[in-house]
């Protein structure tokens, strides 16, 4: 059974290219605009094997969603994808529960070993 990755960002193009990317892996996605909109679907029974984050968005940026999802998916690995690299963002995320952090751009193949490395069983 392929694994599941929710996606959260605000990029429609960003969405768009990591969607194209994990599906070729053989990954199924699902996709959120903001951390409300991915909240929203985990309380409603969404139960992705991992997540790949954003952290400037509108309505709930990555941060306050990994604040609020780490209670509910307490052991899914949680990847940063940012343009952000400014340190303490990187410690406030760690703290908050994100397995990773990578900055944007990642090329396809850097992210999908990046996965293999968090997700077990890929």
């Amino acid at each position: 059974m392929p694994k599941t990755v929710l996606i959260v960002d605000d990029s429609a193009t960003m969405l768009l290219s990591l969607k194209t990317n994990l599906e070729i892996h053989g990954f199924k996605v699902e996709q959120a605009s903001n951390g409300k909109q991915a909240i929203d679907k985990v309380k409603s029974g969404l139960k992705p094997d991992l997540i790949i984050t954003d952290i400037n968005m509108p309505e709930m940026d990555g941060l306050d969603f990994i604040k609020n999802v780490r209670p509910i998916l307490r052991f899914t690995p949680i990847l940063i994808l940012t343009t952000e690299s400014e340190q303490t963002k990187r410690e406030q995320a760690k703290k908050l529960g994100a397995t990773g952090w990578l900055v944007k751009p990642v090329a396809g193949q850097d992210l999908i070993s990046v996965i293999k490395k968090v997700l077990p069983g890929v």
